[in-house]
């Protein structure tokens, strides 16, 4: 153990954390005065200065811990490797913990800077790919959209771009064009009034109760991250997706309940129904159970609510209004795609996988569908994710 000033929030305190149990070659350090917050960082290749550098962006709920099992890879290959815990998340300090706080520095454009600062902090002036899974993917898209001379080129992983916020077009002389903004989309209430009633994941993440639901979940924060994890993993056999037809309550009501939960439970008792037997724990080669003490240690000191201001952003709408700022606008970098091949992210949100590869990024190198592997493609496949990257920035060199 040892002493380190580290806090979720605004007011820092001691407190004894353990040292990050981490392969040979990656090294845990803070870097502070980016945008406002102490990054903790993952770093592996840095031991020289010349490096082209890779910036690895994490998801919900993850931490720069999930991309352990590649760091190392691209280290060889030559790379400055560059992991954070990213606004929200882990031994980032400097940001809000409170449900009440000010949503705006949860922002995508507002983390894109974070990303940006700690680049620039690090030495460098541009990077040679950024890497985001899940929630990372579209900040890891708007980095390569907003500062291609900076971000170079981008994977996105689990989480397809659709591209930016459209803004309605051709209004001034047909004003039933124009868009109108509900209070509450309809779709919500479309899923409430089913059969078997339902509710979206993102407005359960936006409630003011889902925090304490998971941080003090009935089974315990272990136990809870350990369903969690399984449940959106190949592990969990009934992944098996498929496209859908269309954004509506009926085409969505077929999503595992992970992510079109029953109305009347939280994200706790979701997972609870397909937590795994004690054969199938031990079985995980791809996450044991020291590994995921390393996540419900982090979840238990800081709770969830920083990752889940960035949901809230998202369903608010207003907090994330900038993004029009970029309406029309392409990513035009190398890009690519990585997914498992049993991860629904792929198709949650439908149209957004054709989108990204037909108007959104303009010079896709890829669309990869790793089998054997669910929503935590780069700790689940490590090996093949790792071919992957290294094939891509092989051909962008």
């Amino acid at each position: 153990m040892r002493a380190i000033v580290l806090s979720a929030g605004m007011k820092d305190r001691c407190v004894a954390l353990p040292d990050i149990p981490l392969q040979p070659g990656i090294r845990s350090r803070h870097v502070s005065g980016i945008n406002g917050m102490t990054m903790h960082v993952l770093e592996a290749g840095f031991e020289s200065t010349d490096r082209p550098g890779v910036l690895l962006l994490h998801g919900f709920p993850e931490l720069a811990y999930s991309w352990r099992k590649v760091m190392p890879v691209l280290a060889g290959a030559g790379y400055h490797v560059i992991a954070p815990d990213q606004r929200g998340y882990g031994r980032t300090t400097g940001w809000d913990p409170e449900y009440d706080g000010d949503l705006r520095p949860f922002r995508i454009l507002n983390i894109v800077r974070d990303a940006l600062g700690l680049v620039f902090a690090l030495g460098h002036r541009s990077v040679a790919a950024v890497v985001g899974h899940d929630f990372g993917s579209p900040v890891a898209a708007y980095c390569a959209l907003t500062r291609p001379d900076v971000f170079r080129s981008v994977v996105m992983m689990s989480a397809p771009f659709g591209g930016p916020p459209a803004l309605p077009f051709g209004t001034a002389d047909d004003p039933r064009r124009a868009r109108a903004t509900p209070a509450r989309p309809k779709f919500l209430d479309d899923l409430a009034a089913l059969a078997r009633p339902r509710q979206h994941y993102h407005w359960y993440y936006s409630t003011r109760a889902a925090n304490d639901n998971m941080r003090n979940a009935p089974q315990g924060i272990h136990a809870f991250m350990r369903a969690y994890y399984h449940y959106k993993s190949a592990d969990w056999k009934q992944n098996q997706p498929f496209r859908l037809a269309e954004w509506s309550a009926s085409e969505l009501a077929r999503l595992p309940t992970y992510y079109v939960m029953e109305r009347d439970k939280g994200m706790a008792e979701t997972v609870a129904a397909e937590m795994p037997s004690a054969a199938e724990i031990a079985a995980c080669g791809w996450l044991t159970e020291d590994e995921l003490r390393v996540y419900s240690g982090e979840y238990a000191r800081t709770g969830f609510q920083g990752g889940l201001q960035w949901y809230r952003c998202r369903t608010a709408g207003e907090p994330n209004a900038d993004l029009e700022l970029y309406s029309g606008r392409t990513v035009d970098v190398p890009s690519a795609f990585i997914a498992g091949a049993s991860d629904w992210g792929v198709y949650q949100k439908p149209g957004d996988l054709e989108q990204m590869q037909q108007n959104a990024c303009r010079d896709m190198r890829g669309c990869h569908l790793i089998p054997g592997a669910g929503h935590w493609v780069q700790q689940e496949q490590p090996e093949r994710v790792s071919e992957l990257l290294l094939q891509f920035l092989a051909q962008i060199a």
